[in-house]
């Protein structure tokens, strides 16, 4: 029962995302509307971590499996990606890599920020 309440806690807030998409005229995908409203309410403390934990960390655990329709309608669609695959392919690397080091720059940020004020106190 546990595991059904939390699972339904972080699909009504995927579905307050998806309201969220159809009221603003934002081109923002609903599932990062979702994101922000699940941070928002976990920092401001209106949900406790406890009340999602157990399901978002089996949700994480079984993450690779949902590529899997991807992968495959990328196979199916080889004949239309064939002639863009190598931009493509040299896309994929630069935005991954550039990803990666921002997220690297942003998290090197927050970990001296965090020694900083746990200096200070």
């Amino acid at each position: 029962m546990k595991y059904m309440r939390q699972l339904l806690l972080i699909l009504g807030i995927s579905f307050l995302g998806e309201e969220l998409k159809q009221l603003l005229p934002l081109p923002v995908p609903a599932s990062i509307y979702g994101l922000v409203i699940l941070f928002a309410a976990l920092e401001l403390h209106i949900i406790r971590i406890e009340a999602v934990r157990d399901v978002g960390r089996f949700l994480i655990e079984i993450m690779p499996m949902m590529f899997i329709p991807a992968a495959v309608g990328l196979i199916e669609s080889w004949g239309d990606l064939k002639g863009i695959f190598v931009p493509v392919v040299v896309i994929m690397v630069v935005s991954t890599v550039v990803v990666m080091a921002v997220s690297g720059r942003v998290t090197q940020f927050v970990i001296r920020r965090s020694k900083k004020e746990s200096g200070n106190e």
